[in-house]
């Protein structure tokens, strides 16, 4: 089992005491990304070279950062805008006043792997990129309202972090080829995988190891198949599953919300409301 990506693998600034954190993903399971968000005091630091990548959003601003040696890059950076720090570098930065913070860390292993090849991201900041922001504050809402069945999602949103870091933000930004979808065999197995738990936490990794691909590879050629991400296609089916029990049995809805993959009645009636436009007792009414 993939050790989750944690505090040891960051650069050290969430560690100290000019930083105070509102919500991480410790403790969650995520093996290839870990997220933070905190308010930050200023400071002038220098850390060690980490094994992540890391992407800080600023939430409020502007404000002023430096970095780089003896802190010469100075930029005056505004909410939504963004840091940028490779794997494997050292880490110079002075912040100029307080700032709310998203720490995003991807490994660098996920980053590859998205990219299909290797790839060099570039070190930026003070730059705006709409739909990394959105990525990111898509990651910390996952935290913020954390259920277990969310972590199909997550996989999938740290694929399309490393996909778009790989495309948008690389000193040689690869060239990925057309891709195919999944064929019957590999599609029918992943079905066959997902129906059989549905009622489970159900990572990225383990669909993709029944069609015999890696996980990058795989949410390609899945949403080439099927025109959507894995996540939304397990939605899909367990909501059909949740609506097929609701409609021609007589078990309590919060026992059907938990044996179709939700973590409560309540989850259920919030994903059913957004997707389908009704709630459970709606579908058992109407039979």
């Amino acid at each position: 089992m993939v050790a989750e990506l944690g505090l040891r693998e960051t650069h050290g600034i969430l560690g100290q005491p000019w930083v105070d954190p509102t919500r991480t993903s410790a403790g969650l399971g995520w093996p290839h990304l870990y997220l933070s968000t905190q308010r930050e005091q200023p400071y002038r630091a220098a850390f060690d070279a980490a094994a992540s990548h890391l992407v800080i959003l600023h939430l409020d601003g502007p404000v002023t950062v430096r970095r780089g040696q003896r802190f010469a890059e100075s930029r005056r950076i505004p909410a939504g805008g963004l840091f940028l720090h490779p794997a494997d570098r050292d880490l110079s930065v002075e912040l100029g006043g307080e700032l709310q913070t998203v720490h995003v860390y991807l490994s660098d292993a996920a980053l590859q792997e998205a990219a299909g090849g290797p790839v060099e991201l570039a070190e930026e900041f003070g730059g705006t990129d709409p739909l990394l922001e959105q990525l990111v504050l898509s990651l910390d809402e996952v935290v913020r309202n954390w259920e277990p069945s969310a972590r199909t999602y997550v996989d999938q949103l740290s694929c399309l972090l490393g996909a778009h870091l790989a495309r948008r933000h690389s000193v040689r930004r690869p060239v990925l080829p057309d891709v195919a979808g999944l064929a019957d065999r590999e599609f029918g197995a992943v079905q066959e995988l997902m129906r059989a738990r549905l009622g489970e936490a159900l990572p990225l990794a383990d669909l993709a190891a029944v069609a015999g691909l890696s996980v990058s590879q795989f949410s390609r050629r899945f949403k080439a198949r099927t025109g959507v991400a894995p996540h939304r296609y397990l939605v899909r089916l367990r909501l059909d599953q949740a609506c097929r029990l609701l409609r021609t049995g007589e078990q309590p809805i919060a026992e059907i919300a938990v044996a179709c993959g939700f973590s409560h009645q309540e989850h259920l009636t919030r994903v059913m409301r957004d997707r389908l436009g009704t709630t459970p007792a709606e579908v058992r009414r109407a039979g």
